[in-house]
């Protein structure tokens, strides 16, 4: 079921490896074409333009673009006793994670009377996007929601498109976790429409100062037209998992985590590292089986058969982890002996699930960790959303008059250095 990449006896540099295990074809720069007359609409006729996108692309309009509150209470009202419960319990454990990220301000004296301080000061203003497309999402509103909440960003705003079978509304499951975090203005809008919504603003919203979320590729090519006017969390691209495995991995094991991944979407990449030929005709029985009996079997099967997804043989351990460092996937997941280990000898990763018992579906949901993660190979420059992403450090300068006169000749030589006679000047004045 998945392709094989034989890389035995071959290349361990790294700059080689970056572009040997396949991606999926992610052409954001046709799509931003295709999104830029969407952006100027919306920007120009706001709302209206918003519906009516949303109406011709999603086959959809809201009754009114902002979810009412009773709509809210009724979904909240509505929701399983159990997936209430399960909801709980993952925004408790998100918390916990993320209660440990906040950033303490900092003052150090660089000389007498001259001191720097650093105050982390929340986002005023954050739109977060909840995709709902092939799938449900409220772990993303909790995933986003948490950290911005635990920041102290005031003013918080959720899009997600609306939905056929639900009047036009968000489905009922996200308007719910939604209310169960206290968040009230939630917009019903998806898309690029959604994105440029939320950087424009109109007479009734408010523009925001910060996106994140995922989304697909409009959504992502919308986030990239706008980056400056408003920040960004990414670029997110289609999901992925690598597993790096050796012969004393559980097959079936295996074979189920690259299926919860390919699950997600027909481009979805589902990669397996291993040393061992055994372990990998092991998996691909596995896949044969198991791929039979999920439910979304036609999708996964395109994902796994895809190019972006294959078995990648390999001489040992320590070629495993060059490949898996220069893939620098989404999810990672370590199936070998001393699996902890070898999880710290790994440095690219967006997040890391270590052994038989930690696979991605549990960070998607309750670990406590954030699913919100780099794509593409951008974890080896990039984290995953964090409290961080919604605190900006400012430095406070503050130097006395002897403080200043005894760095002076410093600054003035840089300056002229620089031959920026000007920059010299602003400090010689002070001292005639």
């Amino acid at each position: 079921m998945l392709n094989t990449l034989d890389l035995r006896g071959g290349t361990r540099l790294a700059r080689e490896l970056r572009d040997v295990v396949p991606r999926a074809e992610f052409d954001l720069d046709a799509v931003l074409e295709q999104v830029r007359p969407i952006v100027a609409d919306v920007a120009a006729r706001g709302e209206q333009a918003a519906q009516e996108w949303s109406e011709k692309l999603d086959g959809v309009r809201a009754p009114t673009l902002r979810v009412p509150q009773m709509v809210l209470d009724s979904a909240l009202e509505s929701l399983p006793p159990d997936v209430r419960d399960a909801l709980l319990e993952a925004i408790r454990r998100v918390r916990i994670v993320h209660e440990q990220q906040v950033r303490q301000d900092s003052s150090v004296s660089v000389a007498p009377g001259g001191t720097v301080s650093e105050s982390w000061i929340p986002v005023a203003r954050v739109g977060l996007y909840v995709p709902g497309g092939r799938a449900v999402y409220p772990s993303s509103v909790v995933m986003n929601v948490v950290p911005a909440q635990i920041a102290g960003v005031e003013s918080i705003a959720v899009v997600s498109p609306p939905q056929k079978d639900n009047d036009g509304w968000p489905h009922p499951t996200i308007l719910a976790a939604c209310s169960l975090l206290g968040i009230t203005e939630v917009y019903s809008v998806g898309g690029a429409q959604a994105i440029a919504l939320l950087a424009h603003g109109t007479v009734e919203i408010e523009p925001v100062n910060l996106v994140t979320g995922p989304g697909n590729m409009w959504v992502t090519a919308a986030k990239r037209l706008l980056k400056g006017r408003i920040g960004i969390d990414s670029e997110a691209g289609p999901t992925e998992i690598a597993i790096l495995a050796d012969d004393s991995a559980n097959p079936a094991f295996v074979a189920a985590d690259l299926i919860s991944q390919a699950e997600h979407d027909v481009v979805a990449a589902s990669v397996l590292v291993t040393d061992s030929p055994e372990l990998a005709s092991a998996v691909q029985e596995q896949l044969v089986a198991q791929v039979r009996l999920t439910k979304h079997s036609e999708r996964v099967t395109t994902a796994l058969t895809g190019s972006q997804s294959a078995i990648v043989l390999v001489d040992d351990l320590d070629q495993a982890i060059a490949v898996v460092d220069a893939y620098a996937a989404e999810h990672l997941e370590i199936h070998t002996r001393d699996a902890a280990v070898v999880a710290r000898r790994v440095k690219n990763a967006g997040a890391i699930f270590i052994g038989d018992y930690s696979p991605v579906s549990l960070g998607d949901y309750a670990a406590g960790s954030n699913h919100v993660l780099p794509t593409g190979g951008c974890a080896c420059h990039s984290s995953g959303l964090s409290v961080q992403t919604f605190l900006r450090g400012v430095h406070y300068v503050e130097y006395s008059k002897s403080a200043l006169a005894e760095i002076a000749s410093t600054v003035t030589t840089l300056a002229n250095a620089e031959d920026l006679p000007g920059h010299a000047a602003a400090v010689e004045i002070r001292f005639p």
